[in-house]
């Protein structure tokens, strides 16, 4: 069993270190952490290189979360387990193995992870995220909105635990990685997605 977790975590964390953001740019000879944000996820692809290939980052993010879990659902069927499959192919898009250990933020990927394991808590957390993004313009905002929101739909849902722990993790993972914007935002700096 032990070998089992270990294969299971090796590759969801290399699944979740694909760059998919900085493989598309490639196509378009960019080098996607040179330019604009320097975030490698789909936000970024689409302000620099189009619509079109953000969104092809975006779905490229999302199921390689969707996947993994997927997999380990099938594979252990324990909540405990998949959870931790979800939070090794987030970990990797955080600190991907291919990027020196860097990498993006994470929300498309977590996306992936919890729209399999909790969809309904997901449904209501991905229309706070619409609501926030038509309202302020920031994407920034609305994924860290959407990340507080997650865990406590869970709870409400009454989801098991692992997966509420997880969302937690995620949230606290999220809030870290947008320290920079929480700042822009508060000084009014912070760059706008949708164009009023």
């Amino acid at each position: 069993m032990f070998v089992e977790i270990f294969i299971l975590c090796l590759l969801a964390y290399l699944c979740g270190s694909i760059p998919f953001g900085m493989l598309i740019a490639k196509t378009q000879n960019i080098d996607i952490r040179k330019h604009g944000s320097g975030n490698i996820g789909a936000t970024n692809v689409t302000r620099i290189i189009g619509k079109k290939l953000g969104f092809i980052t975006l779905i490229g993010d999302v199921l390689k979360g969707w996947v993994i879990v997927f997999l380990a659902f099938h594979w252990f069927e324990k909540p405990i387990l998949i959870a931790l499959a979800g939070f090794m192919v987030f970990f990797g898009h955080l600190y991907s193995i291919f990027l020196r250990f860097k990498g993006g933020k994470g929300v498309a990927t977590g996306l992936g992870v919890f729209s399999f394991i909790m969809p309904l808590p997901t449904l209501f957390s991905s229309g706070i995220f619409i609501l926030s993004l038509k309202l302020s313009g920031y994407v920034s905002l609305s994924s860290i909105l959407a990340a507080i929101s997650l865990p406590i739909l869970g709870i409400f849902f009454k989801i098991p635990l692992p997966y509420i722990y997880l969302a937690s993790i995620v949230c606290l993972f999220t809030l870290q990685k947008h320290h920079e914007n929480i700042i822009r935002i508060a000084q009014g700096t912070e760059a706008k997605f949708l164009k009023k």
